[in-house]
């Protein structure tokens, strides 16, 4: 069945949809998904995390817009108000889709894998939107890697509309600084064997995965190129885990068929998050505040990025025993500090959930203290 026809046939006015979102993104069908959603004028759309340069809607189609991970490729859209960031973690997200944002159809991408279609480079939220009564209207994707953990998507709720030997998307997130290289070179001692890791994609983390010497299991929001090196050199311990893949072919090529892309409500759980091993979670932020609030979301009033699963993989490894939650960063960024007297937006994790602060120049243990100790502690470290 061809896109049009099989959209105009689900889709009514005050209709609600969803776009696949990550490297996998349905990009085949965007010019599809934008025609009819102009022609029908009343047609809201949910987005999730968009890489930045692939967003090929045209969102003036759309009555609304809304997404749960702002900054990256909706930065623009988001600061000029075509798009509206929904403030939420993503571990919320599947309540969301069943409730609030729940979609009639999701437009996403999906590979036949031997009994049945699973979608590729992500997971993430696109199950609970699927749970929720969504239609998939999808382009299958024979090259693309098959890493989703699930069962096949039910046949009865799926419609393949067109095919695409488009490859995922390539996500580039940057090589680590000599800062960085210096944030993690403290970052790595706290990290004991056999834990889990949960790292933020980007510079620090790449610098973290780098640096470690120890085997260490994997349990982190987004698979980059760092795993891949770190299994090569021998440290990475059981299955990785994660809600999305997102990096070169090289990450791609590796992750295929290990069945290690998953559903919010698996990695996003508290409950599994706080179990064993231990689990050490190693976030940056754009800036932190004197009280130890994280500002993951925007600068001078411009998003950069979502409130994501900073606060969900935190608290999670506040609960687990011998666990830690970290924040790792520079001291600056660019040419300012990174430590505030006040966020210049509200905060994206709690003070209360953060363990411990990191930089180039030391570690803040804000264990065990009060407020006031822990002000001591983290302003120490910028040397006020």
């Amino acid at each position: 069945m061809e896109a049009e026809p099989a959209l105009r046939q689900l889709l009514r006015p005050g209709a609600r949809l969803a776009w696949g979102d990550g490297c996998g993104s349905p990009n085949a069908l965007a010019g599809d998904v934008s025609r009819v959603a102009h022609s029908i004028h009343d047609i809201d759309l949910v987005l999730g995390w968009v890489p930045s340069g692939s967003l090929r809607l045209d969102l003036g189609a759309f009555a609304s817009v809304r997404t749960f991970m702002g900054g990256y490729g909706l930065r623009g859209p988001i600061d000029d108000g075509r798009a509206r960031y929904v403030v939420c973690r993503l571990g919320a997200t599947p309540a969301l889709l069943h409730g609030a944002l729940r979609p009639d159809v999701l437009v996403a991408s999906v590979r036949r894998s031997g009994d049945g279609h699973r979608f590729t480079t992500e997971s993430a939220w696109q199950r609970a939107a699927v749970d929720a009564g969504a239609v998939v209207v999808a382009v299958e994707r024979p090259g693309a890697p098959g890493l989703e953990d699930g069962p096949v998507l039910p046949s009865e709720q799926l419609v393949i509309v067109g095919s695409s030997d488009a490859p995922p998307i390539v996500a580039d997130w940057g090589e680590p600084s000599g800062i960085h290289r210096g944030v993690a070179e403290r970052v790595v001692p706290l990290i004991p064997p056999g834990s889990r890791v949960q790292y933020g994609p980007g510079a620090v983390g790449t610098a973290v995965l780098d640096a470690l010497g120890v085997a260490v299991e994997i349990d982190t929001g987004m698979l980059t190129d760092a795993v891949v090196d770190l299994d090569a050199r021998g440290l990475l311990a059981g299955r990785p885990l994660a809600p999305y893949a997102g990096g070169s072919e090289r990450l791609y090529d590796w992750a295929e068929g290990r069945a290690c892309v998953a559903r919010f409500e698996l990695t996003h759980d508290p409950v599994r998050l706080a179990g064993a091993p231990p689990l050490v979670a190693v976030n940056t932020a754009l800036e932190i505040d004197v009280d130890g609030q994280v500002n993951v979301e925007s600068v001078g009033g411009s998003a950069v990025a979502g409130i994501g699963g900073h606060p969900d993989y935190a608290f999670g490894a506040g609960r687990s025993i011998h666990g830690t939650s970290i924040v790792a960063l520079p001291t600056v960024r660019g040419e300012h500090p990174t430590l505030v007297e006040q966020l210049s937006c509200p905060a994206s994790t709690a003070s209360h959930d953060v363990d411990m602060v990191v930089t180039e120049l030391g570690v803040a243990d804000l264990r065990g203290r009060d407020r006031r100790e822990r002000r001591r502690a983290i302003t120490a470290l910028w040397g006020w």
